[in-house]
């Protein structure tokens, strides 16, 4: 009898089960984790273009391929960092948004999956390039091709990666997402893979004058034209450009993604950390000037300050991420709760088995108590207005209220924005929209 009864209970979007440990220490690991790993994958998409780019032009000017050389000896060991570090991020990401991280990666399917090939694939041919430099020496066109391969496998693994991570952010969207290609869509995917591409050649940048700007560090003998301190003043003025075009991509991003979570809090976050990235763009202009060989104190400065920059960009990343998802994870909340009551209560046989002599619901009203009333009562408010509320705004309007329904906004700021339904086809939203407006709800 009870399983019977319980077949009849609808199952809600999520089951949660307990936390290993405190939400709080969870999200701390999150971000500290995740901006560690991320560090890494900085350094390894950087460091790889740039290697290219030193090898390209080591092809008329043979110290710049020499350079590319001791650049290249930078990366596998930061390749290696940016596989361990991202196994905490990973994990966290995973029990704490599982919902939704799976959401993202079933609906991205198979480019997701080759996230594994494109590594290995990547990881690979930067062996193969790291040890056969001598090998094919007479033959530059090849050793140059196979690194490209390895550059473009690098730049694909985070594209992946941020296109999912991206879509995880809008559950109003995955209706209507049917694959990778569609999840490119959403208007604030390519700004956010900008902005990360910037950031990995600033970092990348500091990196590289702080490796050749060592006092242990020596030029090789067979550096003809080019000196230590021309290297260093390269690589901080790679920094200086890189960290300059995040005042063109942070804004862009900002202004597409969604206004949902745009709050005071993360616009106070990102403030901060735009008045941290001019110090630190007028403190790497004057470190350029310098004329010292080795890098000064000034240096160290401007990666604390660097730093703290990063730390503001990740704590922003994680509050926009909470705010964009409150109104979901409500949702979920009372779905949660309902389903438990409706358990407890199939389990005391306080249900009754549907018959005959039950009331058939109309297809509107299917619906509505399916995606509507868990944020919708008739006269009390729970996470949205009460119909008597709603229902008046759009009285003799039926249009007006299908197209609310499909991709609503947030009209009032005592309430969070509402999640919309564009998986409900044109005949559903009329159905819907009749029975609220023909008061069959009152």
């Amino acid at each position: 009898m009870i399983a019977s009864l319980l077949t009849q209970i609808p199952v809600p979007k999520d089951i949660p089960l307990p936390l290993p440990m405190a939400e709080w220490i969870l999200v701390v690991v999150l971000i500290l984790s995740f901006l560690l790993h991320i560090l890494f994958i900085n350094l390894m998409v950087g460091g790889s273009i740039l290697t290219f780019w030193y090898e390209v032009r080591g092809l008329k000017n043979k110290d710049y391929d020499t350079l590319a050389r001791e650049i290249a000896g930078t990366i596998t060991v930061n390749k290696s960092l940016a596989v361990v570090l991202g196994v905490a991020p990973l994990l966290s990401i995973n029990v704490l948004y599982t919902v939704y991280f799976y959401s993202a990666n079933a609906l991205t399917g198979n480019m997701w999956i080759s996230i594994v090939p494109w590594v290995t694939v990547a990881f690979l041919v930067l062996y193969l390039h790291k040890y056969s430099w001598d090998r094919l020496k007479d033959n530059k066109t090849l050793h140059i091709g196979i690194l490209g391969i390895g550059v473009v496998s690098f730049l694909m693994i985070p594209f992946i990666f941020l296109t999912n991570i991206n879509l995880m952010l809008f559950p109003e969207k995955w209706g209507v997402v049917k694959g990778f290609t569609d999840a490119l869509t959403l208007p604030n995917v390519f700004p956010r893979y900008l902005h990360f591409l910037t950031a990995s050649m600033a970092i990348s940048g500091f990196f590289l004058a702080w490796w050749f700007g060592r006092k242990s560090f020596k030029l090789v003998d067979n550096y003809e034209s080019i000196t230590k301190t021309d290297i260093k003043k390269q690589m901080l003025n790679l920094a200086l450009i890189a960290t300059g075009m995040q005042f063109i991509f942070g804004p862009l991003l900002l202004i597409t993604l969604p206004s949902q979570g745009v709050t005071w809090g993360l616009l106070g976050v990102i403030s901060g950390g735009v008045t941290v990235a001019t110090i630190v763009i007028y403190q790497l202009w004057k470190l350029i000037n310098e004329k010292k060989e080795i890098i000064s104190r000034r240096f160290y400065v401007v990666v604390v300050l660097f730093f703290i920059l990063v730390s503001f960009m990740g704590t922003g990343r994680h509050l926009y991420r909470e705010n964009a998802l409150t109104t979901h994870r409500q949702m979920m909340a009372e779905r949660t709760a309902a389903h438990w009551e409706a358990v407890e209560k199939a389990r005391n046989n306080e249900l009754v088995p549907a018959d005959e002599t039950q009331t058939i619901l109309s297809p509107g009203e299917q619906l509505y108590e399916t995606n509507c009333s868990v944020c919708h009562a008739a006269a009390q408010r729970l996470v949205g207005p009460p119909l008597t509320e709603i229902v008046p705004i759009y009285e003799n309007n039926l249009e007006a209220l299908k197209q609310w329904i499909k991709e609503p906004g947030r009209k009032r700021m005592d309430y969070p924005p509402m999640a919309g339904f564009p998986n409900l086809n044109d005949q559903q939203l009329t159905n819907i929209s009749n029975y609220l407006l023909q008061g069959k709800w009152k």
